[in-house]
């Protein structure tokens, strides 16, 4: 592959990616805003996703002739079981501690995304990569010390579990180079099912289903499918990175919507974890031209 070929494929996943990161952002807000319990949001969200690949599926199978898996092998399930997990542990988060807390802690998935890929991948992180990591358990410590004197550290822990999980399943797709675009939406189907069964004796208790439903119909399918087909063209914690766009966005969707302020500590872990991540993205950026460079002074 020349590096102008590699240049595209890169700027392709910078898109993809970058969509994908910017409709996940408006997930909290809409889950939020229809102010339900639980259950009954996991499984109207999930259900509703689960149609959508399956319509998905349909339409790319039979109406435009791609051959298209809703669950691509062994990697392609244990990939879903890692999205069909995290659906439980980011609910669980949403409601039980701060949106700023669970959306800052996320920003961890591209640091456990670049140790996952060390050690299943033999992709050893640079240094730099090794710094950032240092820099963002402390700022993840700042944002945890908070939520143990606010009595969230429950919601914070399952905000954690939620990052290693997506870090897991883009590592495993990256490792299978398989396409994972309708992995998450299909296994969807689990959490579902779940959901159905812990349900209240009331059945579905939502005040404004319309939110859950354009958001597990349209936000969350798209979230998804972005950021499952990312790691086909970049590397795991690349893909990771991306979801420091809901780390950004959503915190300021909800200030702006429910008038929910950060407290000074979640601000200033927020802003460690932001400031590092954008830092490395540069070196990488920068590291990715000089070697571009390098490679087009060996082919001329």
């Amino acid at each position: 592959m020349t590096p102008s070929s590699d240049a595209a494929r890169h700027r392709r996943g910078l898109a993809i990616t970058g969509l994908g990161g910017l409709a996940l952002s408006f997930d909290i807000p809409l889950i939020r805003s229809a102010n339900g319990e639980v259950w009954s949001i996991l499984a109207l969200r999930s259900l509703s996703t689960f149609f959508v690949a399956l319509a998905a599926w349909f339409v790319l199978n039979r109406v435009l002739g791609r051959r298209v898996a809703l669950i691509p092998g062994k990697a392609g399930l244990v990939a879903g079981l890692f999205y069909a997990i995290n659906s439980f542990t980011f609910l669980l988060a949403v409601f039980n501690t701060s949106t700023a807390n669970v959306v800052f802690v996320l920003a961890f998935t591209s640091m456990f995304a670049a140790l996952l890929s060390w050690i299943f991948l033999k992709e050893r992180p640079s240094n730099a990569t090794l710094m950032t990591m240092a820099v963002m358990v402390f700022g993840v410590g700042v944002i945890v010390q908070d939520g143990l004197e606010s009595g969230h550290l429950f919601g914070d822990a399952m905000a954690a579990c939620s990052a290693f999980l997506l870090a897991g399943a883009i590592t495993i797709a990256r490792r299978s180079g398989r396409d994972m675009a309708l992995v998450p939406l299909t296994t969807a189907i689990f959490p579902a099912v779940a959901a159905f069964v812990l349900l209240p004796s009331s059945g579905i208790s939502i005040a404004e289903p319309g939110y859950i439903l354009f958001n597990g119909l349209v936000m969350i399918p798209l979230a998804f499918f972005c950021l499952a087909t990312g790691p086909r063209f970049l590397s795991a914690p690349e893909v990771g990175m991306f979801y420091l766009l809901e780390t950004i966005l959503a915190p300021i969707w909800v200030w702006i919507v429910f008038s929910e302020t950060p407290t000074t500590q979640t601000l200033l872990g927020g802003a460690i974890l932001i400031f590092a991540l954008i830092g490395h993205s540069l070196w990488q950026i920068r590291s990715r031209a000089m070697k571009a460079q390098m490679q087009c002074a060996e082919l001329g």
